[in-house]
């Protein structure tokens, strides 16, 4: 319960930290599903640099041959 008494206005600790734990509850959620979607580029990203690494390597085999 906020303090009344004063005429300041004083700001509610509580209501603050009630706020936060609001915003730290929410916060996972969203990041949960953010790896699962990275993964596949990540794949394709793989795939393209071995790929060109292979014609790379089979260009220089042909100019050295």
């Amino acid at each position: 319960m906020a303090n009344t008494q004063g005429p300041q206005g004083n700001n509610d600790p509580a209501g603050s930290t009630q706020m936060f734990r609001a915003f730290v509850d929410d916060a996972p959620q969203t990041r949960q599903a953010a790896p699962a979607a990275s993964s596949g580029p990540r794949v394709g990203l793989i795939v393209g640099i071995v790929a060109a690494v292979i014609v790379v390597a089979a260009v220089a085999w042909l100019a050295l041959g």
